[in-house]
């Protein structure tokens, strides 16, 4: 299984420390994020995931996404990265209003600051 394809995984599993871990070590294993391949998933929702994180850290260094990603659409319906929106009305609007756009457009919300220090 590929780094990015356990990254989505993870986020799938709201498991925002092992999310951190990977997308650090994504980060440092391929900087120049633009290379990447598609993750060779069988999971839609996690090839997804996938590009939305993908296309996300790129945004929040400054460098290009890889292409695959564009093709990607959005899920379904709609999934908060935070479990902990799904109790708290609150977070979940604020997520909701304010999740990164990489995020939005794939309707998965999260934080506007979610893996901002990676």
């Amino acid at each position: 299984m590929s780094l990015i394809e356990k990254l989505a995984n993870a986020a799938l599993a709201r498991d925002a420390l092992q999310v951190r871990a990977l997308a650090q070590e994504l980060f440092r294993s391929s900087p120049l994020l633009s290379g990447l391949a598609q993750p060779a998933t069988s999971s839609p929702e996690a090839l997804v995931v996938a590009a939305a994180l993908v296309e996300l850290l790129a945004f929040r260094k400054h460098v290009a996404a890889p292409a695959w990603t564009v093709a990607i659409g959005g899920l379904d319906t709609p999934f908060h990265l935070l479990s902990a929106a799904d109790r708290m009305p609150r977070l979940r609007a604020w997520c909701e209003a304010e999740a990164p756009e990489p995020l939005r457009r794939r309707k998965l919300f999260a934080p506007p600051d979610y893996l901002s220090e990676v």
